[in-house]
């Protein structure tokens, strides 16, 4: 039957795994091994003075990021004890403002009735990081930007370094991912950083 079907795939996938887990799983040994561990401490250390100021931490994410996002609101607070919200946890907001004013100023807007501060911090979460110059994620370049003028703490773990994230953040994580593999190895390193 189909639970004897459903234990010979699973012996099979045991004994030989495709080459795509294969790469996937080289590929995520590799990154391991090359994240730059001073960039974490160094963020880590940025978090716990935004904590220290009695700052917030407001963490923007599309996509996988959103879902990053929404976790780490609830670690960052839980056990971080850091005041942390993600715009994409309020779905109505959210769709409000994407529908009244549109996609690229969802963020800043946002950010903009928080009142982010200079003793705040972002932190996004982000494939590309954004660029105005090629259209691409432009609702995080706006927050980013943003949180630059306004002297907020930007952090980040992001897959390209030539992107708005990296370019302005304080410090930015670059997942250096085999472009075929990007999406789901930055989004993974995003949940693992």
């Amino acid at each position: 039957g189909l639970a004897g079907r459903a234990e010979r795939v699973w012996d099979h996938a045991l004994v030989s795994p495709s080459d795509h887990t294969h790469r996937y799983f080289e590929a995520a040994a590799a990154l391991a091994a090359s994240v730059d561990r001073a960039q974490v401490d160094a963020m880590a250390a940025g978090l716990a003075e935004v904590r220290e100021r009695g700052g917030r931490l407001f963490i923007l994410g599309v996509g996988g990021g959103a879902g990053h996002a929404s976790h780490a609101v609830n670690d960052f607070r839980k056990l971080c004890l850091i005041e942390s919200y993600a715009p994409t946890d309020n779905v109505s907001e959210l769709t409000a403002r994407t529908n009244d004013d549109g996609w690229d100023t969802s963020f800043s807007e946002w950010l903009k009735v928080s009142r982010l501060s200079a003793k705040d911090a972002l932190m996004v979460f982000s494939v590309g990081g954004g660029s105005r110059e090629h259209n691409v994620s432009v609702n995080l370049v706006n927050a980013i930007e943003r949180a630059r003028e306004l002297g907020a703490s930007i952090y980040g773990v992001v897959g390209a370094s030539d992107g708005t994230l990296a370019r302005l953040a304080d410090v930015a994580i670059v997942i250096d991912a085999p472009p075929e593999l990007k999406t789901p190895l930055v989004e993974s390193f995003q949940a693992v950083v």
